[in-house]
């Protein structure tokens, strides 16, 4: 049976899809001696993006046939030594797509009401509330640097507050500028 190590929290409902063709053992919170003492055995390994995978994690997972990251990037993952020891390297590029739009709108709410300074004044024992008003994100615009995965979901959540969407992108044709309602920046 194939078996994979996972170390790091991962979605329930990707656990249960591995589970129907592997034995699948979470481990979290291993120190880098203790992956290297665990992995041996194990065919997959799945992280996220605190366990390092050096070389010298490879060499320890004699068996291993997988790494995966679960999310975007390999940047924790020596993929030249996977490389070397037949090791692939898989991630998923969409995983956390939606979450980070969604956090880069939270952040906007956030400062365009000014709840940071807000929170700290009545931290403070004061009730400041006329000085706390903020502002409305819509007919705002904002500008954005890319209409990636990201980017392209931070567009349609702005304007679902109808804020006005500008965005640089040379490497998108301008048939996805108007798909997501998103006027053309230039340099």
């Amino acid at each position: 049976m194939f078996r994979v190590l996972v170390t790091e929290r991962v979605a329930e409902e990707g656990l249960a899809i591995l589970r129907q063709d592997a034995e699948v053992d979470v481990k979290l919170g291993l120190s880098p001696a203790e992956v290297l003492e665990t992995l041996p055995g194990y065919h997959g390994l799945v992280v996220r993006s605190e366990t390092k995978v050096t070389a010298d994690v490879l060499n320890a997972g004699r068996d291993l046939v997988v790494v995966g990251r679960a999310g975007t990037g390999v940047d924790n993952i020596d993929v030249e030594a996977a490389t070397r020891r037949g090791v692939v390297v898989v991630y998923a590029p969409a995983a956390n797509t939606v979450s980070a739009a969604e956090h880069t709108l939270a952040l906007m709410m956030s400062l365009a009401r000014d709840i940071p300074a807000a929170h700290q004044s009545l931290s403070d024992g004061r009730w400041e509330r006329s000085k706390f008003m903020g502002s409305e994100l819509r007919g705002k615009t904002l500008g954005l640097f890319g209409l990636g995965r990201v980017g392209s979901e931070v567009a349609r959540r702005a304007r679902g507050f109808d804020m006005n969407v500008i965005a640089y992108d040379p490497g998108v044709g301008t048939d996805r500028f108007q798909v997501l309602g998103v006027g053309v920046a230039s340099k």
